[in-house]
């Protein structure tokens, strides 16, 4: 089979397993300009993956990004038959383990939401503005929404008077709603009465949050004005974690608290964790599990528990 339609079939059958795919099947396509696509699977060469993956200097994400596009598509093509070895150098295989994500600290968090810090970050902004950027971190934190789900919502996606968010086509292809807390539904409120979009004619089909102008807020402008508030805030990564804790890192740190919580409160985590996971919009069980070991505050927490069980104390479950 010729490499162009391999990666076709490939494409179309992750996408058939739920997930959008379209990062993955972007940077697949872009690999065409370094490999005939007319010929199989099997013709391309080593020097034509490290040409695609060419780079200098400490794995970037977007290297990372195509390093697992590469990988996926040629353990699919193998388990095929469409190629009998991949071309992928052997260092290349097993990319390096990311650092975890970094679980924010309450004392951070209060920094990051800081009116006044987020003003400072935002000095000089033309589109994005101090009220929406702050909205924005309170929805990733205080309802662990991922960024593009956030910035997707509508008005009509938003009843604060049910605090409800309806998340609409989501990494899965799947929608889902996700209630919130008073907190989060009366600063939202708020949010819809002072939304500072200048001259734009408003719909149900808005975006809640906006630039100035109407426009969807982009992953770029966002990213670049959370690296300032990150500096001006004093926030910073701890030793063997992320040097640079990330925009997402608040839905990872809303999931790590909401556990700790119930690990206080006595809840049966276990019983509770398949709401966690649809109220994440995970696709199994798995993408939500990997929460439970992610902080020694967690660990501690759930040792203590099972001390208490062991005990027979107040934990112990029949």
């Amino acid at each position: 089979m010729k490499l162009r339609d391999a990666i076709e079939h490939y494409v179309a059958w992750r996408q058939a397993h739920g997930v959008k795919f379209v990062t993955a099947r972007n940077l697949l396509r872009q690999f065409l300009q370094h490999a005939d696509g007319d010929a199989g699977c099997d013709a391309v060469t080593c020097a034509q993956v490290q040409a695609f993956l060419a780079g200098t200097g400490p794995v970037t994400r977007h290297r990372e990004n195509k390093n697992y596009a590469l990988a996926g598509f040629w353990r699919y093509a193998i388990s095929r038959g469409y190629a009998l070895s991949s071309p992928l150098p052997e260092s290349e295989r097993r990319p390096p383990l990311q650092a975890p994500p970094h679980i924010y600290s309450r004392d951070q968090l209060q920094r990051l939401f800081d009116p006044d810090h987020i003003d400072n970050a935002l000095q000089g902004s033309r589109q994005l503005d101090s009220a929406t950027f702050r909205t924005l971190l309170l929805m990733l934190y205080g309802a662990g929404l991922r960024f593009g789900e956030a910035t997707a919502l509508t008005l009509s996606d938003v009843d604060t008077a049910e605090a409800i968010l309806t998340i609409r086509d989501t990494k899965f292809q799947k929608s889902r709603l996700v209630p919130v807390g008073p907190q989060l539904a009366g600063i939202l409120d708020t949010h819809l009465s002072v939304r500072p979009v200048n001259g734009v004619a408003e719909s149900a089909t808005s975006f809640l949050l906006a630039n100035r102008d109407g426009t969807r807020l982009s992953s770029s402008t966002v990213q670049t004005a959370f690296d300032r508030l990150r500096r001006v805030a004093d926030v910073h990564g701890r030793a063997g974690g992320r040097e640079n804790p990330r925009l997402h890192d608040l839905r990872h740190s809303f999931a790590v608290h909401r556990l700790m919580a119930w690990y206080r409160q006595g809840a049966d985590v276990q019983r509770l964790l398949p709401a966690l996971s649809t109220y994440l919009g995970h696709s199994d069980l798995e993408g939500t599990k990997v929460y439970l070991t992610m902080t020694p505050n967690l660990l501690a927490q759930a040792s203590l528990r099972f001390a208490r069980y062991a005990g027979g104390g107040s934990d112990a479950r029949p």
